[in-house]
């Protein structure tokens, strides 16, 4: 549907694993997309566990993928996602792309428009996370 009658804005930002906090490395982990018109909320995450490790041999992994699959659970909201699940749709979003200095942190904010959130979800996931081909 390419109708800009059916268009919406939305906003994302890209998902960084930062293995060494301190020499401020990082490689594209994932996706959040929020659309507050739709009541859309969600996150696609893949972690190229290799290249983390390229950045840092001795990065706690289990530690990242925990952290990581948290981010999905706190966009689809509900007790699963604990305190952080049941706040609004788009104050999730918030606390989801706040600044912080940790191991998983997020770019900053930017806007979009589509008529389809799926499919910009998964265009964003290919052109900033997933290796070029």
């Amino acid at each position: 549907m390419n109708d800009p009658r059916f268009a919406c804005t939305y906003d994302y930002a890209i998902v960084r694993v930062v293995p060494r906090v301190e020499r401020g490395e990082f490689i594209n982990a994932g996706v959040i997309l929020s659309c507050a018109s739709r009541r859309f909320l969600q996150a696609r995450i893949e972690l190229d566990e290799a290249r983390a490790l390229a950045l840092d041999p001795a990065l706690d992994l289990p530690s990242i993928r925990a952290t990581l699959a948290a981010i999905p659970l706190i966009c689809e909201g509900g007790k699963a996602a604990g305190a952080l699940g049941q706040l609004p749709l788009r104050e999730r979003f918030h606390w989801l792309v706040a600044p912080r200095s940790a191991s998983i942190q997020t770019s900053q904010v930017h806007t979009g428009r589509c008529d389809d959130l799926e499919a910009a979800l998964t265009h964003l996931l290919e052109r900033m996370v997933r290796p070029p081909r």
